[in-house]
């Protein structure tokens, strides 16, 4: 009977001392976890510009329906100012409705977070999950900075056809702005 009681408590102490090595290592089960990663730079430090105006958004939004109309994609096409406020939006004829408020989505993160809406799309893809509890991320392309002189003034979001089929629709928008 004590050698078994023995043999439990040894087995006990080496699972947790096991256990308590492993918890102090911060790993994925594909290896070290690269958020830990401390990078030298900023990523996506492009700094905030003056607002885009309404002529440059109207730009934006046209180049961008001509592209889809081009294609045959109806699409909904919205600019927002470098606050991530509406500036300029249109719903080509056939767009689905619900793609409204996804545009003008995928606008503000682009604008807010300083960086493509793909981007969200590529860390969800790689399990980066943790970017569900960040406010106002949408991980679907469809969403770009306008930059103009090294400045964010804006960014425009594309919605209503597969995000890659958005995403064109939107560097043709984007495309406008010098």
């Amino acid at each position: 009977m004590k050698l078994r009681t023995w043999t439990a408590v040894l087995l006990m102490s080496g699972l947790l001392a096991a256990g308590g090595a492993n918890a102090q290592q911060s790993t994925t089960p594909a290896g070290p976890n690269p958020l830990d990663v401390v990078p030298e730079k900023m990523p996506f430090a492009t700094p905030y510009g003056t607002p885009i105006p309404l002529e440059k958004a109207q730009a934006a939004v046209q180049a961008a329906i001509a592209e889809a109309n081009k294609r045959g994609w109806p699409l909904d096409v919205a600019v927002v100012d470098s606050g991530g406020n509406l500036v300029a939006f249109a719903r080509m004829d056939g767009a689905q409705i619900g793609s409204i408020a996804v545009s003008e989505h995928k606008a503000r993160a682009a604008a807010k977070f300083r960086r493509p809406t793909k981007a969200f799309e590529d860390a969800m893809q790689q399990g980066r999950n943790y970017l569900t509890t960040i406010d106002d991320i949408v991980a679907s392309r469809g969403g770009i900075p306008l930059i103009e002189n090294d400045k964010i003034i804006g960014a425009i979001g594309c919605s209503g056809a597969t995000g890659s089929q958005d995403e064109v629709v939107c560097m043709a928008g984007a495309a406008t702005i010098k």
